[in-house]
């Protein structure tokens, strides 16, 4: 029987996966969505043109792709709607090679008033949600009055629903007010499910393991990064779901043996979107100076991106959780401006120097210790193998993989489909 690859982000996510996964996707028969929602951004440029994806795998714009919605995703009808009306625009053929898993859970228009409710309750201590109802739809699905895709077929859906909306409404008591159109927001909600009903819904966890008994090749992706699991993560300040590899099992259907290739993607610097703890931040000029030159500012909430240099610790510590076997570095071509480049080798704290995280990385002072690298300055256009690479680009790449004990398969050198070095 195949194996499933899996390809995911090492960080605080926003490493550049939809571009890889839209490279790597040609070599699959099928791209499968395994956890997170709509708060995922995965950007992709070819042709001139830009696209945002939130719910919809990478695959979509391979054709004759078949693309999975996982059970692990909790998908929103609306924003779903109008990712799928800006594939249409764009004569994306999707209607028969985008599937959904009946139990992948659903997004109500309760759950985002919900989460508004409540960050905005919290003030200063904020975890930074992107206010898309996440957490409240896995907070019902661990306390198992979720609403699944599946459900909208049974004659009593509806009643479930308003079940669910009342549970939401006597919970939004204990938080203070915040303006909240639930009759427009709910009549758009209901129109969004006849766009959902139009698709293939289908029994996830058989159809992946059909799908690798019949020699299919299948590509699992990931949103967010590692260091936003809810179990690993900087916790609190982290998502609602696994974001390892470990979510590949859960979010599928597939048994741990199934796992193959595990693609870890990081940035050449680090960013995080949001509260928490960040060792390497740069909240300096060099700082901005990275947010500038990268365009560091959310996919999905526009954001700006809190911008450091990359934090080796920290990726040891992801590359151990998801069993990584190779390593793709996308936007080594933002640092092409810099004279000099910091990479983070250990950690001071609790008076001695350590490679491992610390327990909790919210309430220990931790100081990184920097290992700097002589900058290029020179343009990666063009470059399509790493032997042809600057020098220092190449020493900086070399230092990494000794250093993390992975080998780099790939490096990106911009944001277009054919900036791409592949050994």
């Amino acid at each position: 029987m195949n194996q499933i690859d899996v390809i995911l982000g090492l960080q605080w996510g926003d490493e550049g996966k939809g571009k890889i996964v839209d490279y790597l996707a040609n070599s699959y028969d099928i791209v499968a969505r395994f956890q997170g929602g709509p708060n995922a951004g995965h950007t992709l440029k070819f042709g001139g043109n830009k696209y945002v994806l939130h719910t919809v795998p990478s695959g979509i714009f391979r054709e004759n792709l078949i693309n999975l919605i996982g059970n692990g995703v909790v998908l929103d009808p609306v924003v779903f709607q109008r990712e799928l009306r800006s594939l249409e625009q764009s004569q994306v053929n999707f209607r028969h090679r985008l599937m959904v898993a009946r139990k992948a859970h659903l997004i109500l228009p309760t759950h985002r008033w919900l989460d508004a409710a409540s960050e905005a309750h919290k003030g200063k201590a904020k975890i930074g949600s992107t206010l898309k109802g996440i957490g409240p739809t896995y907070m019902d699905k661990t306390g198992r009055n979720g609403l699944r895709v599946g459900d909208v077929e049974l004659p009593t859906f509806r009643d479930q629903y308003e079940a669910l909306k009342a549970k939401h409404i006597e919970l939004l008591r204990i938080y203070p007010e915040v303006s909240f159109d639930l009759a427009g927001e709910e009549k758009i909600w209901f129109e969004s499910l006849d766009t959902l009903r139009t698709l293939p819904f289908v029994d996830g966890e058989y159809f992946i393991n059909e799908a690798l008994a019949s020699g299919k090749s299948i590509l699992a992706e990931g949103a967010q990064g590692s260091m936003l699991d809810i179990d690993f993560g900087t916790y609190p300040f982290v998502t609602s779901s696994n974001t390892i590899t470990a979510g590949v099992c859960t979010g599928l259907g597939v048994a741990p043996q199934r796992v193959g290739r595990v693609i870890g993607i990081t940035k050449a610097y680090c960013t995080r979107v949001g509260g928490g703890p960040f060792p390497t931040e740069l909240d300096n000029e060099t700082g901005e100076k990275l947010r500038t030159e990268g365009q560091e500012f959310g996919s999905t909430t526009g954001r700006p991106r809190r911008c450091g240099w990359i934090d080796l610790p920290q990726l040891r510590y992801t590359i151990m959780l998801n069993g990584v076997t190779e390593l793709c570095m996308t936007k080594i071509d933002v640092l092409n401006i810099f004279a000099e480049i910091g990479a983070a080798t250990r950690y001071r704290y609790g008076g001695g120097e350590h490679s491992n995280l610390p327990f909790d990385l919210c309430h220990t002072d931790v100081e990184p210790v920097f290992k700097y690298f002589k900058g290029w300055n020179a343009s990666l256009d063009g470059i399509t193998s790493f032997d042809a690479l600057p020098r220092e680009a190449r020493a900086f790449l070399e230092d990494m993989e000794m250093q993390l004990g992975v080998p780099f398969r790939m490096i990106s050198t911009g944001p277009e489909r054919e900036k791409l070095i592949v050994r």
